[in-house]
């Protein structure tokens, strides 16, 4: 489909596809009503956009009545205003937020887009991913389809979803002992990694680090055979790759960290949530020198939140990209053909 989205005849073709994005999402307001979510609606404008090394905030300079401009952003998450609510004393709560994220364009990502985030107080991480599944069987029926599809992949979100460790899912996709790189106290070799990595045929560059190496696999290796007829839970991710997640008890090495995937795509991300504001806080430190590290900057913490989090709840959290849903929902090629107005090229 060519030529702008505000042609009318490129209009009358992605219209379709819009209307049943709105039916998703009224499928998934109800679902989220009929079990005692509060639907809440965060600002997007933060102090500190999020503190993950490798995700690109926008910044913007907010001026005071004194006419003095600060420096603030668009958040990538709403994770930390919400996470004050449940400090508040809120229980289940809910929003499609609108996020941005920048260096990020392609037929997956748009630099503004739209994310279903939800949290529940006192309850297991596991309940996230029953939540995840029954959302991607309503978002099916609220298209009219039969499946989740992208590209020549498909995806049948009625049959019980695959749940695999990350460890096992290198071990059987990229021949990877995964976890006999990672120390009782979650502290990673980066050379015991590089040697395995060799061996799998994943080219690594003498500068990469344990991580860098991680997702060059994960990305090559095991993503591309997760969610591939049925839906795939990729759970218990190592603690390093887990800064806002809690250990598993018994078990440093990983983190009460998981990802849903479907097709290939990676649709969700989910955690039982770190609740401890000393150890959150060492842990953003750590993101922000590997930032600092690659990309010459780093983002200030949100002191508010920091202090917050001494007060919430137990919780379990998840982020579900919802443009991507509705992508495989309809079958759309590009995450640009499901939103309304997409973002200029």
């Amino acid at each position: 489909m060519g030529g702008q989205w505000w042609d009318k005849a490129r209009h009358a073709d992605r219209r379709g596809v819009l209307l049943a994005r709105n039916r998703i999402q009224a499928a998934l307001r109800v679902w989220l009503a009929e079990h005692e979510f509060t639907e809440v609606d965060p600002v997007a404008l933060q102090v500190s956009p999020g503190n993950e090394a490798h995700l690109h905030a926008f910044a913007t300079q907010a001026i005071g009545n004194d006419g003095v401009a600060r420096t603030m952003y668009l958040h990538t998450s709403p994770e930390f205003a919400m996470k004050k609510l449940l400090a508040a004393g809120e229980r289940r709560i809910a929003a499609f937020a609108h996020v941005w994220r920048n260096r990020e364009r392609g037929a997956l990502h748009s630099p503004e887009f739209t994310m279903l985030e939800w949290y529940r107080a006192g309850e297991d991480y596991s309940v996230l991913m029953e939540d995840t599944a029954a959302f991607l069987r309503l978002a099916v029926k609220a298209a009219r389809g039969e499946v989740l599809r992208y590209r020549d992949r498909v995806c049948d979100p009625f049959l019980p979803f695959e749940r695999i460790s990350v460890a096992e899912a290198f071990t059987t996709h990229a021949g990877i002992d995964l976890l006999a790189t990672v120390g009782p106290d979650g502290a990673t070799d980066a050379a015991a990694l590089r040697g395995q990595m060799a061996q799998a045929g994943v080219r690594v560059a003498d500068d990469d680090t344990w991580s860098d190496m991680l997702s060059r696999a994960l990305s090559e290796k095991v993503e591309p055979n997760l969610g591939n007829g049925r839906i795939t839970v990729l759970d218990r991710y190592p603690a390093a790759e887990a800064a806002l997640a809690r250990p598993v008890v018994g078990d440093g090495r990983v983190a009460e960290r998981f990802e849903v995937y479907a097709c290939g795509v990676e649709l969700a991300n989910g955690f039982g949530e770190l609740t401890n504001p000393a150890e959150q806080r060492r842990r953003f430190g750590l993101e922000m020198d590997e930032k600092a590290r690659v990309y010459g900057e780093r983002y200030p913490l949100d002191e508010d939140f920091l202090a917050a989090l001494a007060h919430m709840p137990a919780a379990s959290g998840i982020a579900l990209g919802f443009d991507r849903l509705v992508m495989l929902a309809t079958g759309a090629p590009r995450i640009d053909d499901v939103i309304w107005v997409p973002v200029a090229d």
